[in-house]
């Protein structure tokens, strides 16, 4: 796997950033804070999204902007994949806006489920490509200071040794549950077992025989009373249908004998309102007359030349026909004097406008010319500082004539000399110290010749071969001494050219800045007179059309007079139409009179006639109750005749007689019912416990079955659990062997200390540092420097067996090393440049290395530059070319 090609816009530091990732070593170099490490964590952020962000999404759109979106193109097992993400800050919080994963083989939507493919895809978390491919700026050590366990885990993870745990927890969690439903079901069974016992001690089978016999008697009583029962029933009915039929006839007497009644009373009612009726008639023709005089005495002053309905509606048109052309007239009159006043408004106030804009327009040009005043005495001002300028940059060059250094190479002697005082200083310090040394040696040994023994062996001088060793030690403190005092000379030359060059620097800084001024005072003062002429300028265009102005305000105030008096004819002539109109109203409503007392005398007409046809209605009604009420009395003497006393008598005494039969009946059979009903009760018992009996040995039978099944499936859950602990145990160790062998290999290339034996791994992950006298040390003993190497050694070897292990099944991802210098001095850096190289001829395709360090930008088959514009505070990105060219640039600059 691959990175092809991130694209950035407003990510971190980066407004809009493109870069295209090549095969094998590419190195991102730049100043410290110029955002290489960002360009990681974007391709890093791409595949898992927040998961990959030791902050929140807030930090991670740039400052100011409201969206940001993060492209990258990688290629896996030689497919190509694209992911896009766009981040939405709004308010307080940032949320994922878009995120889309599109590839050959697939398109994958939403933030989750990108991150679950990718996870799937690589075979990885976010966690575990850390801890495998990316070692972060900081976290070199990470690994070391881990834990043996939390170690193991990480390890155990990379290499998905976890599943297998996983998967031995499954099935110790299996073979629990099998145990507790296996223990239940036992339970179950001797319980059930228990209750079989219980119920054949009862003898269930004969209780039930005694109980359906017993039943088959009270059965028999029961049929013989009820059929009794049934007897005196169709007696009672009997009885009963001829009192119904006496009581009906009774029933049939007394409302024919109503309804005469009502009849009756009925018809002497319509009568009384049938006389009613005429007299309203009378009424209505009585106010008819009073009615047509009215309309006679209206009819000229409405303009009506006949009471007709045809006649008020011809004079209601003539009226809303002169109406309506007195209102359009009157309409069209008002908009045009509403159009009149609002143009001679408008143009009044466009004049007061001009003649205001008049006024601000010169009060303008007076503005400009006092700038332009203003201006000329500036760039005076500024034209005198560039003569003082130029004449103390001429004084300041000319201190440079007779020195020992030309301009612009002052400050770079001086911090030559510097450092060379320094490196001078520190081997002032490093002989005193050996001449100290020495000293003390000497000193020892004239100790010891004093006492008459050898100072190397403490033999008697005499019989010593090292007794001349002494005067060695003599010569080299001679020659400590000397060149002590050389290096003491140097430092004092050095002190006294850095204090000759001090004022050159300083003379040198001035005169920089004083050439700067020049320049920009006299480009300032350029522009000055260049706006003076503009303003001049510009001032008497601003007069010219002040002019202009006030002769449009003079001619618009003219015409607005003109408009105001033609508004006021229009208004005249509205005021006539008006008038014209209320007489119109008046008329209509004269003609509205006639008309409203020509509806009331048909109103009236139709209400007599209602009257009337009323009257007849109620006369040809009454006739027909007369018929009725007739009939009536002919039935009411009819049922008199039809009711027989001796025959309603008969029937009473059989209804009594039948119902105290079943009243004594009743309770007889109640108390059979009770009995038979017990007897069921008891039978529906008995047959329960045969059939829960049957269950219950249906159910042993299951269970019994049930307990067998699980014996056999807690076994297989035991070997199952054994079988994955087993392989997970020979895999680690494996594994294991493995890591270790790598990391000695990986390690011998990077440290070439002979103090160190080899690297020990042990089974549960704990790691030593083993000494060539066989003593083990722990790695966080180690110095800085080299724990960094340990560290990064662990890291590639475990990359190694990833990758070895795997098989190409799902090809690793970019090693990628964030700042891998920051615990290492220069020796131990070219021994990273060893492991880089090694590391890219095993055959990792893309090796990514962020650092500043010369000797990595040299190893690097591709460097890409990170530069931040101090003034926007953003980043961009550009490709330096080859190291070789970069270095071969650097020489060049040198010489």
């Amino acid at each position: 796997m691959k990175f092809d090609r991130i694209r950035l816009r407003n990510f971190r530091p980066y407004a809009d950033a493109d870069l295209g990732l090549r095969d094998g070593v590419t190195v991102i170099h730049g100043l410290n804070g110029s955002g290489k490490s960002s360009l990681l964590e974007a391709c890093f952020f791409a595949l898992y999204g927040a998961k990959a962000l030791e902050g929140t999404l807030d930090d991670v759109v740039t400052n100011g902007a409201e969206e940001a979106e993060i492209d990258l193109w990688f290629t896996h097992a030689g497919a190509a994949y694209h992911v896009h993400r766009r981040l939405r800050a709004s308010g307080e919080r940032t949320t994922t806006a878009d995120c889309v994963l599109e590839g050959s083989d697939a398109t994958v939507e939403g933030a989750r489920d990108v991150r679950a493919f990718v996870v799937d895809l690589l075979r990885m978390d976010a966690e575990a490509f850390v801890n495998c491919a990316y070692v972060r700026q900081g976290e070199v050590n990470q690994l070391i200071n881990a834990s043996p366990g939390q170690r193991q885990d990480v390890i155990d993870d990379l290499l998905q040794l976890g599943r297998l745990e996983e998967y031995r927890d499954r099935a110790g969690d299996a073979r629990l549950g099998i145990e507790d439903v296996r223990s239940e079901k036992r339970g179950e069974l001797r319980k059930v077992e228990s209750q079989i016992e219980e119920k054949e001690a009862k003898n269930l089978y004969a209780a039930l025989d005694d109980l359906e016999s017993t039943l088959s008697e009270v059965d028999s009583k029961i049929e013989h009373y009820e059929t009794q029962r049934e007897k005196a029933r169709e007696t009672k009915s009997e009885a009963e249908a001829v009192l119904e039929e006496y009581e009906g006839k009774r029933a049939e007497l007394d409302s024919v004998v109503d309804d005469i009644d009502d009849l009756e009373s009925t018809i002497r009612e319509a009568e009384s309102e049938r006389e009613t009726l005429r007299e309203r008639v009378t009424e209505a023709h009585e106010r008819m007359g009073e009615l047509d005089a009215e309309v006679d005495d209206r009819l000229d002053a409405a303009g009506l030349d006949a009471a007709t309905e045809v006649a008020v509606d011809r004079r209601r048109d003539e009226l809303d026909g002169r109406e309506a052309e007195l209102r359009e007239e009157r309409t069209e009159a008002k908009a045009s004097a509403t159009g009149l006043r609002n143009q001679a408004t408008n143009l009044a106030a466009k004049a007061d406008d001009l003649a205001d804009r008049a006024a601000e327009t010169e009060e303008r040009a007076a503005e400009l010319r006092a700038d332009a005043d203003a201006a000329e005495t500036t760039a005076e001002e500024r034209e005198a500082r560039v003569a003082d300028l130029e004449d103390e940059a001429t004084a300041l060059a000319a201190r440079f004539e007779d020195a020992p250094v030309d301009r612009g190479e002052a400050a770079t002697r001086q911090d030559d000399l510097r450092e060379r005082r320094g490196e001078v200083r520190e081997r002032v310090a490093e002989l005193d110290a050996k001449l100290e040394s020495a000293k003390e040696r000497v000193a020892e040994a004239e100790a010891l010749l004093a006492a008459g023994k050898c100072p190397e062996c403490g033999q008697p001088v005499a019989d010593s071969p090292h007794a001349d060793r002494i005067d060695d030690d003599r010569e080299r403190v001679a020659e400590l001494e000397a060149e002590l005092a050389d290096a003491r000379e140097q430092v004092s030359t050095l002190d006294d050219r850095l204090d000759a060059l001090g004022p050159l620097v300083t003379a040198e800084e001035r005169l920089t800045d004083v050439e700067a001024d020049r320049d920009r005072l006299a480009e300032r003062a350029a522009e000055a007179r260049e706006t003076a002429a503009e303003n001049r300028e510009a001032a008497a265009k601003r007069e010219s059309e002040a002019t202009e102005l006030r002769e449009q305000a003079s001619e618009a105030r003219e015409v607005a007079a003109d408009k105001r008096e033609e508004a006021e004819e229009v208004e005249a002539r509205i005021d006539e139409l008006s008038a014209e109109l209320e007489s119109i109203d008046e008329a209509r409503e004269r003609v509205d009179a006639v008309a409203e007392r020509l509806e009331r005398i048909a109103d009236l007409e139709d209400e007599m006639e209602r009257h009337r046809e009323r009257a007849a209605g109620i006369e040809e009604t009454n006739d027909e109750r007369r018929e009725r009420l007739a009939e009536k009395r002919d039935r009411r003497d009819e049922l008199r005749e039809a009711v027989d006393e001796e025959a309603i008598e008969s029937a009473r005494d059989r209804q009594a007689n039948a119902e105290a039969y079943l009243e004594n009946v009743a309770d007889e059979l109640d108390a059979l019912a009770g009995r038979r009903d017990s007897i069921q009760t008891r039978i529906g018992g008995v047959r329960s416990d045969v059939e829960a009996l049957e269950s219950l040995r249906d159910e042993r039978d299951e269970l019994a079955e049930r307990v067998a099944a699980l014996d056999a499936l807690h076994e297989e859950a035991e070997r199952l659990e054994a079988a994955y602990g087993d392989l997970r145990a020979e895999l680690r160790q494996r594994n294991v062997e493995t890591l270790e062998r790598l990391l000695n290999e990986t390690f011998d290339l990077v440290y070439g200390n002979d103090a160190y034996a080899h690297l020990r791994l042990n089974g549960e992950y704990e790691l030593s540092v083993v000494q060539k006298d066989g003593s083990e040390l722990d790695p966080t003993q180690l110095s800085g420097g080299e724990r960094a190497l340990f560290n990064l050694s662990l890291r590639c070897a475990i990359y190694r067996l990833l990758a070895e292990g795997i098989d190409g099944a799902a090809p690793m991802p970019p090693l990628i090393l964030d700042e891998p210098t920051v615990f290492l001095d220069s020796g131990h850096v070219s021994r990273l440049v060893d492991l880089v190289a090694e590391m890219r001829d095993m055959g990792v395709a893309q090796i990514v290395i962020v650092s500043h360090d010369e000797e990595l930008v040299g190893a690097a088959d591709d460097l890409v530059r990170v530069e931040k514009d101090p003034r926007t505070n953003r980043s961009t990105v550009s490709r330096s070319g080859s190291a070789v060219e970069e270095l071969a640039a650097g020489v060049t600059d040198d010489d």
